[in-house]
């Protein structure tokens, strides 16, 4: 079995090796550019480590890996765009280092890129049901932005549409690359339907723990200052369970900095934290991430591979849950 580190290093090899011959250069210097800024490529490694559960040889399925994170890095490409963010990765973002068009042009063709690695030398027996899962993945996260941007404008968000909207937003494509991984591995499809759990249920959990570490995180490890989506009401967990079990002076409170439009950033982040304190959110959002990782490493447990062949991904799931970054 392989190391996550050797996976990863495996990775970043080969998407550092990519060259885009066609033409014009300005089209795919910008795709260069956005691969060149590395990131934890966490999804490519999720599917080798699924494949490698099932077969050795990982090397032979290092185009889905590398549509995968095309994939994901368009998603990033386009989200940078969509909310005017300067930079990605401690790199200026694209539309700032080219424009806005070429922002949308290139990650449109990143899209493309993405389908074709994915169907590059992929068994004719696998094609069919790899892209469409693949398909319906990118049609999942559309769907899940949608709703992120809808949510923007809205302050009666259930927790049932939150978790939904992270799920389509955040998990499908952690799920997605295990079970292409684990289908190109030859798994079983009961495996596979499990390591799609897996990381369908980690990807909630993993996505709960951002929104605990705005709030929660210390700044000098977390690499950047708390409270970022507290100052633009950002539809989070704490958020939505705070509107929810707040008293009637708590939800006073709440609204006023909510519908605040002239404040000190300081002043509103500890005013609000402290009201999440007194309504114990921190505790909810910490037991829900508990719940999540539980159900992540069941589906784990019942994959029918040796216990040994999953301690790479259960050490990962740990490390992912008890990051402080």
């Amino acid at each position: 079995m392989f190391k996550f580190s050797e996976l990863l290093e495996l990775i970043n090899t080969h998407i550092a090796s990519l060259t885009f011959s066609r033409k014009p250069q300005g089209l795919y210097a910008p795709v260069s550019y956005v691969l060149s800024l590395g990131g934890k490529r966490i999804r490519p490694v999720l599917m080798l480590m699924a494949y490698n559960l099932y077969k050795e040889d990982v090397k032979s399925i290092l185009n889905q890996t590398t549509g995968i994170e095309v994939y994901h890095n368009y998603t990033l490409l386009h989200d940078d765009l969509m909310d005017q963010a300067d930079r990605r990765r401690g790199k200026a973002t694209v539309h700032k280092v080219w424009n806005e068009n070429t922002a949308i042009l290139s990650g449109d063709a990143m899209l493309v890129l993405a389908y074709q690695f994915m169907a590059a030398d992929c068994p004719s027996s696998s094609l069919k049901k790899v892209t469409d899962l693949f398909s319906l993945t990118a049609l999942e996260i559309c769907e899940g932005q949608q709703y992120d941007m809808e949510f923007e404008t809205r302050n009666d968000v259930t927790e049932a549409e939150y978790i939904e909207m992270i799920r389509l937003k955040t998990s499908v494509l952690l799920a997605a690359s295990l079970k292409i991984g684990a289908w190109l591995g030859g798994a079983s499809e009961e495996d596979a339907a499990r390591l799609y759990d897996f990381g369908m249920n980690l990807g909630v959990a993993f996505q709960l723990k951002d929104d605990w570490l705005d709030v929660y995180g210390n700044p000098e490890v977390f690499g950047k200052n708390i409270g970022g989506d507290i100052l633009c009401n950002k539809k989070t967990y704490l958020l939505i369970q705070a509107l929810k079990h707040a008293n009637e002076e708590q939800s006073r409170q709440l609204q006023q900095w909510l519908d605040a439009t002239e404040y000190e950033p300081t002043e509103k982040i500890a005013a609000v934290k402290s009201l999440y304190d007194e309504i114990g959110v921190n505790r909810m959002c910490l037991q829900k991430i508990e719940e999540y990782t539980a159900l992540a490493a069941k589906s784990l447990e019942e994959v029918d591979v040796p216990a040994s062949a999953k301690v790479e991904l259960k050490d990962l799931m740990n490390q992912l849950m008890k990051r402080e970054v």
